[in-house]
């Protein structure tokens, strides 16, 4: 049998362990193969460069899921993106001030704000502005600069001198991944480097994840994990996943079943 033959059989035993368990390790790859760790991290570069997977200290783990437009992506799983709302919306507190970030699950937040709550939303995403601007208790600012229609915000350089006059008392982060050990990860380098800023200049941040971002990972990290206050999750959300983001130290908060 050809090394090449090899080598494709076992990129292709790979993609399946990452399909069944969710993350591989290098040491565990090189010991069920019979080949070196080197070996094995060969393999995971080349598959992560072919964009077959993202890799991690240790291993890889699959690829969040692939970017479309957030108009497109709102119309995907409403139902459970509004149980995450609302799980999430009783955290923003009356008077408060709140970066609202790009992300269909926080503009399923923003549309549930009740119309009588006084508090300042600060948001880069126009979709979301849109949904704030017949509540009229709330003293909407919309972040500027030139819109990434990929993620459908501004997070360019004026964007982020608008959020460094900011401090918000709470920040409610979009997330393309999330995982216990590769932490929040965006697929675009821009908006990786925005969140990352409006995190570090926020008193408290929220993430509501659906399930299909759990344990991958995009090219660009965020924060990691215990950097978040506070994790929403789907009620059915798997075990091992709540139990490994349990251990950071971030308040877990699981929704109710969504509404169907």
């Amino acid at each position: 049998m050809s090394t090449e033959l090899l080598l494709r059989e076992r990129k292709s035993l790979i993609q399946e362990r990452l399909k069944v368990d969710g993350r591989v390790l290098a040491a565990d790859l090189a010991a069920e193969f019979r080949v070196s760790e080197d070996t094995i991290r060969r393999d995971l570069r080349e598959m992560a460069a072919a964009g077959l997977c993202e890799r991690v200290y240790g291993g890889a783990l699959p690829l969040a899921p692939s970017s479309l437009t957030l108009s497109q992506r709102v119309a995907m799983a409403p139902e459970r993106k509004a149980a995450l709302a609302r799980a999430s919306v009783g955290f923003i507190a009356p008077g408060s001030t709140v970066f609202l970030d790009a992300g269909s699950a926080n503009l399923a937040i923003a549309q549930l704000i009740a119309p009588e709550l006084k508090a300042t939303i600060v948001t880069n995403t126009p979709l979301i502005a849109a949904a704030l601007m017949e509540k009229p208790e709330i003293d909407l600012i919309l972040v500027g600069g030139p819109l990434n229609r990929a993620v459908g915000a501004a997070v360019g350089a004026r964007a982020q001198r608008d959020i460094e006059q900011l401090r918000p008392d709470l920040c409610i982060l979009g997330t393309c991944g999330a995982d216990a050990d590769a932490g929040l990860t965006a697929i675009y380098f821009e908006d990786a480097e925005f969140k990352r800023l409006v995190a570090s200049r926020s008193r408290a941040v929220l993430v509501a994840v659906t399930n299909d971002k759990l344990g991958t990972a995009a090219a660009h990290a965020v924060v990691g994990i215990d950097a978040v206050t506070t994790l929403v999750l789907e009620a059915d959300a798997p075990g091992t996943y709540v139990a490994a983001f349990g251990t950071s130290g971030t308040a877990i908060v699981m929704a109710e079943a969504s509404e169907r």
